[in-house]
């Protein structure tokens, strides 16, 4: 392992010790919670919305939230290590067969909806509970 990958993998470390993300994928609505400086003063603003895209490439990992605002679809790309994301939350968990979820962008309404997963990785139900205790 070269310099570079050592200090990338410390810097991760870090990282994922300090940030308050929770486990999500591609189709789960989140909330992304940003650190917003306006002048002097910084506060925390709120982004709702389905997660469409993630690319998992270490210290550079990324993911993109989609929401439709007024009518209008509005994508955000974060970072997912950086210091102006306060948290990550996990809304709702979605069930999709895609990796990336681009094609939601052509689709408008009840089309646009992603349904709910109850079941499968990172669902807890009653029996998975009963085996952990």
């Amino acid at each position: 392992m070269n310099t570079l990958e050592k200090f990338e993998a410390d810097t991760l470390a870090a990282a994922q010790e300090r940030s308050q993300i929770a486990d999500f994928s591609v189709g789960d609505t989140v909330k992304v919670n940003v650190k917003i400086q306006e002048g002097n003063r910084e506060r925390v603003q709120a982004y709702e919305g389905v997660c469409i895209a993630r690319k998992n490439g270490g210290i550079n990992a990324s993911f993109t939230v989609r929401k439709i605002s007024y009518g209008e679809g509005v994508e955000r790309v974060f970072p997912l290590y950086s210091p102006r994301i306060e948290s990550v939350e996990l809304i709702r968990r979605g069930s999709v067969r895609r990796a990336k979820l681009y094609y939601l962008r052509n689709l408008r309404g009840k089309k646009a909806r992603i349904a709910e997963r109850t079941t499968g990785h990172g669902i807890e139900t009653k029996e998975s509970n009963k085996k952990g205790k």
